[in-house]
C-alpha cells in the first residue's frame, strides 16, 4: 500500500532516490538547463517534500518551492521507474495540489524538459489540466525548457 507523508531527510535511502533523479536527468541537456533540486535545496525555507512509500521503499517524490505570495512550484517529481505507469504519480501531484489549496495556494507552476526523455512527464501534466506558459519566477527563456501552470482558484 503507498503512503504519503512529508520527507524524512534523515533517511539514507531518500538521499540515494533523489540522487538517482539527477543522475536519470543530468544527460538530457547542458548544466545551465537542469533545475531539479539537490537534497541541500529541498531542505531549504519554503520547500516541502513528500515522499511516496511502500512498505519501507521510497518509490515516488515531489515538492513544492514557494515562489510568491499563492504561487509555488513544483519541484522533483519523480516515480521509481520500476513503479511508473502505477498511478504513483498522479496520487502524489493530487496530494500536493490538495496540500496547496488548502494552505490558499492560487497557482503551481512547474519547469520540466522540452527533450524527447521528458515528453510523458509534459504529457502527464498537460492531463491534470496544466497549461503551457512563460517562463515564471527566476526563470528565462531555454529552449531546453517548457513552461507550464495550473490555477487552483482564481487569484483575489
Amino acid at each position: 500500500m503507498i503512503e504519503i507523508a512529508e520527507a524524512d531527510f534523515d533517511d539514507p535511502g531518500l538521499t540515494v532516490f533523489l540522487q538517482e533523479h539527477l543522475d536519470d536527468i543530468a544527460p538530457t541537456g547542458p548544466q545551465e538547463s537542469q533545475h531539479a533540486l539537490d537534497v541541500g535545496a529541498l531542505r531549504g525555507p519554503g520547500v516541502r517534500l513528500w515522499v511516496a512509500r511502500d512498505g519501507d521503499v521510497t518509490v515516488g517524490t515531489v515538492a513544492l518551492a514557494a515562489l510568491a505570495e499563492g504561487h509555488e512550484e513544483l519541484k522533483s517529481m519523480r516515480t521509481a521507474p520500476a513503479r511508473r505507469g502505477a498511478g504513483i504519480a498522479s496520487r502524489m501531484l493530487n496530494h500536493v495540489l490538495q496540500d496547496a489549496e488548502g494552505r490558499g495556494v492560487n497557482r503551481v507552476s512547474l519547469e520540466t524538459g522540452s527533450m524527447d526523455f521528458f515528453a510523458p512527464a509534459r504529457a502527464f501534466y498537460r492531463k491534470a489540466g496544466f497549461t503551457d506558459c512563460p517562463p515564471f519566477g527566476s526563470y528565462g527563456a531555454d529552449p531546453n525548457s517548457v513552461f507550464m501552470t495550473l490555477a487552483l482558484r482564481p487569484s483575489v
